[in-house]
């Protein structure tokens, strides 16, 4: 997963099939993430958990290498990477062109989108759409942000650091909606009664594991591990354990 300089031997590139994989087995992969966006990534009992975190954990073994996970906040992630703070940053991350053009990603890993969650009696807020006008909470650095001010031009957006103060503000009646991820939107209504999402999905994209440009053949060992262990049902096994109960 992440970035480094000692290289894979010949027989350990052979072993995992990725050849030009220029990472030595053992050394320890520098992730970052903002494990505040369950079931993606959070923290239960004092421990780093959800999807990204053990599939992460999961490329590792497959890689022979420890993770060594990074708390950051989300509109961190890109430009830590790019300064060489650590090797990868996974924390559901939309594949966009825009990021595309200062890292690199994996292939995508799972589906997902925004969606608009309100309050389970909110009558004013059927469709998307009618977020204009509205008070729409967003977490800063996410796609969330320029988006709903492009499609919505009218929605009166209330920026917050944390996935967790976006989904308080709707809670507590100070934001009518919130415009977020699909898996952390539906997590979120399941624990906390009183809320729901709009059956109407805004936008339908794929996660990605960002990786630095001047490291392709991080990108390439990641990519094989993604595909063995989808090939060996461990990925399918991770899915289940985290989306099985989530409406898709």
């Amino acid at each position: 997963m992440n970035t480094r300089r000692t290289l894979f031997t010949v027989a350990a590139a052979a072993l995992f099939g990725f050849a030009g994989a220029a990472h030595a087995q053992g050394e320890p992969l520098r992730v970052a993430t903002d494990a505040t966006f369950p079931p993606m990534e959070f923290v239960e009992n004092g421990k780093r958990t959800g999807f990204d975190v053990e599939l992460v954990e999961a490329v590792g073994k497959t890689l022979g290498r420890k993770i060594e996970w990074i708390d950051i906040d989300f509109k961190g992630l890109v430009p830590g990477l790019i300064s060489k703070r650590f090797d990868m940053a996974v924390s559901a991350i939309y594949i966009t062109d825009e990021r595309k053009k200062v890292v690199d990603f994996t292939v995508p890993y799972y589906a997902g989108g925004l969606v608009v969650m309100v309050k389970d009696g909110n009558t004013a807020i059927k469709v998307p759409a009618d977020i204009n006008g509205k008070k729409v909470s967003v977490q800063v650095g996410t796609k969330s942000v320029a988006f709903t001010k492009e499609k919505y031009p009218q929605a009166q957006l209330m920026e917050v650091e944390k996935n967790q103060e976006m989904f308080n503000l709707v809670d507590i009646g100070r934001a009518d909606a919130a415009v977020t991820g699909k898996p952390a939107a539906y997590q979120y209504v399941r624990t906390r009664p009183g809320l729901k999402v709009l059956p109407e999905q805004i936008t339908t994209e794929e996660y990605g594991m960002a990786i630095r440009k001047d490291t392709p053949e991080l990108t390439k060992a990641v990519n094989g591990a993604i595909e063995k262990l989808k090939a060996d049902g461990t990925y399918a096994q991770i899915e289940k354990k985290w989306f099985s109960a989530n409406a898709k």
